[in-house]
C-alpha cells in the first residue's frame, strides 16, 4: 500500500513540475538553438517563442533567436492560424515576455539576424504594430537575407 503511494506521488509531482501548457517557457541561453536558422538563442532581449502545433495535439515551444525567424516560420506551418497558437517575444528593455500580437515594434535595432526589431508593451513614436512589423520582417528578408525557406547560408568572410 505504501508502494502504490510513492508511486502515485511521484507521477503526480513529475506531472506538476513538467513544462506549462501556455505561455512562454523558460529558455536555456547559449544551450538551445533556434528552430528556423540553428543559431544558439542567446540574446534576452530579441528571442522568441511560438507554442502551438497541429489541431487535436499538444501544443509545443518552439524558440528563436529573432522575432524575424518566429514570424517566417511560423508563416510556414500550416496551424499558424490556430488560435491556440501563442507568440512571444522579450521586451528590448528588459527581457521579459509580451504577447507578440500585443506588442510593439521599434526599429533600427541591432538584432541576432538583423530584422532589426526591438520589441517593447508600450507604444514608443515610430513604433510599428504586429502587422507592420511583419511587413518589415519580409521587406528585410527580401532585401539581406541569402536563406529563403527553410535553407540557411551564412554568407562568406568580407561579404
Amino acid at each position: 500500500m505504501r508502494a502504490a503511494f510513492l508511486c502515485v506521488s511521484l507521477l503526480l509531482l513529475a506531472a506538476c513540475s513538467g513544462e506549462p501548457d501556455t505561455g512562454p517557457g523558460k529558455i536555456r541561453w547559449d544551450r538551445e538553438v533556434c528552430e528556423r536558422c540553428a543559431m544558439a538563442v542567446s540574446d534576452h532581449n530579441y528571442a522568441a517563442q511560438v507554442r502551438g502545433g497541429p489541431a487535436g495535439q499538444k501544443g509545443k515551444l518552439y524558440k528563436f533567436d529573432d522575432i524575424g525567424c518566429a514570424v517566417i516560420w511560423l508563416d510556414q506551418q500550416p496551424w499558424k492560424d490556430d488560435p491556440r497558437t501563442e507568440v512571444w517575444v522579450a521586451d528590448y528593455h528588459n527581457g521579459d515576455w509580451i504577447d507578440a500580437r500585443k506588442a510593439w515594434y521599434v526599429k533600427g535595432k541591432i538584432t541576432p539576424m538583423g530584422y532589426g526589431l526591438g520589441a517593447t508593451p508600450e507604444q514608443e513614436p515610430g513604433a510599428l504594430d504586429f502587422t507592420r512589423a511583419r511587413k518589415h520582417i519580409y521587406e528585410v528578408e527580401d532585401q539581406t537575407h541569402a536563406h529563403r525557406g527553410d535553407e540557411h547560408q551564412h554568407p562568406a568572410a568580407g561579404e
